[in-house]
């Protein structure tokens, strides 16, 4: 191992990194791996005998063992493991070589890393990647974001092992230091919205409809079919198949309704308040998996508030449900790329974000045929603010909102919880409005406060002494 160069090099070998390396050997680049486990690297050694790749539990040695400029890719834990592993490694590298966080890292952290880096003369990439472990070995959604000219030189290994969508690689360069890694953030934003409404759809169909199972995997495949072809909605339609191997119970209805998450759809909403941009469907997605978390209060609850026998006015079909979801798919991509505009312009990213939709095709967790319906309302106006207002995305939106309303109105009557497809028709409702309560709030503020108000009929700030009026 000593007198080999290999071209690229990667730390941390779990199912993510080892994935992603043999990957990388298997498009034709001599790699190595970087572990603290021995049995770590002898899978890798097994899995990758047909390739050109080794491992090492040495940092001298598996710097030492790379080609200048040095390619090094970090698949470790976010925070601290990401700090610390530089921290080792600056000992022992050169001008311009290139460090790579592929981790779900706080774009704040990126930012940071690539100044401090930068002053060492240390180049470096924060790549986003999205597709899991079978994504990391067939192909992912890759988005990088730092020095372009580094990028250039890692451009094809990342192109060999992305995705590829009708022969184009689902990676592209994003703009400078952070932009990667806060558009990965997004795309994680995203993912929790459209899991949600998902699930709330799920519930509608089990709970309000009283689908089976099997029903319920047969109506989602029908929707894969058709303008809802994604891989979430893919894969939520073999769930519902699946058997629990010892009770031949469905396993969907085994599994607790509590719902984990590791904190990229907070970091979401957080940027959002931070920068002002308005993002409910994801807010909600948030906060409902916060709320699933109170298991016990949720029964306790439920036992205080049990479900009253109404007289319902309405009734819906499995194919409003779908334009729906269709809708609220529609409405939390917009949310999404909407802030990724604002940031972009505050930030000075300049993001493309036709190039953006385009590699979320393929590889990614927020994969979707409508993309393709993005993509196209980019290339037409690459300024565009919000999707809502291309033509085509407004006519999906028209021929769908109708059903929307009757769905919401059908949970609001049975009492189903519908909080993130509630809040995608409320967002639209709201930023279609040319008149919004807000004048109110202007007058309170100004009465309790003394915060002044705007009017429309003359320029300024004004206060009134309401208590005298």
């Amino acid at each position: 191992m000593k007198n080999k160069k290999f071209d690229f090099g990667l730390v941390g070998l779990g199912v993510m990194g080892r994935n992603f390396i043999l990957n990388v050997a298997e498009n034709g680049f001599s790699c190595i791996g970087l572990s603290s486990s021995i049995e770590s690297i002898k899978i890798l050694r097994k899995e990758g005998k047909d390739f050109i790749v080794d491992g090492t539990q040495s940092e001298k040695v598996f710097l030492n063992s790379l080609s200048r400029p040095r390619k090094v890719m970090l698949l470790v834990p976010a925070g601290e493991p990401v700090d610390s592993t530089i921290k080792k490694f600056l000992p022992y590298l050169d001008k311009d070589d290139i460090i790579i966080d592929g981790g779900n890292s706080h774009y704040n952290d990126t930012e940071r890393r690539y100044r401090y880096l930068k002053e060492k003369n240390i180049k470096f990439i924060g790549a986003g990647v999205s597709g899991g472990s079978k994504g990391a070995r067939f192909g992912s959604s890759i988005m990088p974001g730092g020095d372009k000219d580094s990028y250039e030189i890692i451009k094809p290994i990342f192109e060999s092992v992305s995705a590829k969508v009708k022969g184009e690689p689902c990676v592209t360069y994003l703009g400078n230091t952070s932009s990667g890694h806060y558009v990965k953030m997004i795309h994680n934003g995203i993912e929790y919205g459209i899991m949600q409404l998902i699930s709330e759809s799920y519930h509608i169909l089990k709970n309000g409809l009283n689908k089976e199972n099997i029903e319920i995997h047969n109506t989602f495949k029908k929707w894969n079919d058709g303008m809802l072809n994604s891989y979430l909605v893919e894969i939520t339609r073999d769930v519902f198949k699946v058997k629990d191997e010892k009770s031949d119970n469905y396993l969907i209805d085994l599994i607790l309704d509590k719902a984990k998450q590791k904190g990229t759809g907070k970091w979401t909403s957080q940027s959002a308040m931070d920068f002002g941009v308005s993002i409910p469907t994801i807010d909600s997605s948030v906060s409902m998996r916060i709320i699933s978390s109170f298991k016990e209060t949720r029964v306790k609850a439920q036992k205080l508030y049990s479900k009253k026998i109404i007289s319902s006015t309405s009734s819906i079909k499995s194919d409003d449900i779908e334009k729906a979801l269709i809708f609220s798919f529609v409405i939390t991509f917009a949310q999404g790329l909407s802030q990724l505009k604002v940031v972009s312009e505050e930030k000075l990213y300049n993001l493309n974000f036709e190039k953006i939709c385009k590699i979320w095709r393929g590889g990614c967790i927020i994969r979707a045929q409508l993309l393709e319906d993005f993509m196209q309302a980019y290339r037409k106006n690459s300024s565009l603010d919000n999707l809502i207002f291309d033509e085509n995305i407004s006519e999906i939106i028209n021929k769908t909102v109708l059903s929307m309303r009757k769905v919401s109105i059908y949970c609001i009557e049975n009492n189903i919880p519908s909080h993130a497809l509630l809040s995608s028709l409320s967002y639209f409702d709201s930023i279609k409005s040319s008149m919004l309560p807000m004048n109110l709030i202007q007058a309170q503020r100004d009465y309790f406060g003394e915060h002044t108000y705007e009017r429309i009929d003359k320029e300024g700030l004004f206060h009134t002494d309401w208590e005298k009026k």
